[in-house]
């Protein structure tokens, strides 16, 4: 029997190009190659309603580090993801495979299918900060990732991640910070964006 999914809530994210994020699609232009020829980003998503099933995931939070060179044929990610403390057993696993794409649906559409190398998947404190002005996203002290302005386009901005269909805005990172398995680098003045997402089977 199909497993169904169907999470929601709000989206932020910090890359190591410059803003606005080259990947992304703004006004009239298509996203294209990264600011350096490859990508080092982190990903959060904060489930204000969620469900796989009949299990509840609403309240939970996820935070997804990453890396991908333009180079490489296919532009396969390198990633490894975070999962609230909080969940039970059932709810990290639940969590695991929606934003990891193995669930299918609109995960698996709209980025996992990039992913070639999982590294780890854990259980952290994580502190999301997503409303205007207070950007954040935490966990311990091996990753920060913060925004306050938004980022001057030329046209609506859109990323391909929480969907194309989504309005969001781009952010300025004044820092981003990052130091899990394996991945590690420490920038200033990046791109970052913000928006809701709604991922389903």
């Amino acid at each position: 029997m199909e497993v169904v999914y169907d999470v929601s809530g709000s989206y932020y994210e910090a890359c190591n190009c410059r803003a606005v994020c080259p990947c992304r699609r703004e006004g009239e232009r298509s996203g294209g190659r990264s600011t350096y020829g490859f990508c080092d980003f982190v990903l959060s998503w904060r489930i204000v309603d969620g469900r796989v099933g009949d299990r509840d995931l609403s309240g939970l939070d996820a935070v997804m580090i990453g890396s991908y060179s333009d180079d490489e044929v296919g532009a396969p990610w390198k990633v490894a993801l975070l999962v609230d403390h909080r969940a039970t057993d059932h709810q990290f696993q639940d969590i695991a495979d929606v934003f990891l794409g193995r669930l299918g649906g609109d995960t698996a559409r709209q980025y996992a299918t990039a992913i070639a190398e999982v590294r780890g998947v854990h259980r952290a404190e994580i502190e999301l900060r997503h409303r205007p002005r207070r950007w954040k996203i935490g966990v311990d002290r091996r990753i920060l990732a913060r925004s306050v302005e938004s980022a001057p386009s030329e046209g609506e901005v859109t990323c391909g991640i929480p969907g194309h269909h989504q309005p969001g805005t781009e952010l300025v990172a004044d820092v981003l910070t990052v130091d899990v398995d394996g991945f590690e680098w420490d920038v200033e003045q990046r791109a970052s964006y913000r928006s809701a997402f709604r991922y389903a089977t």
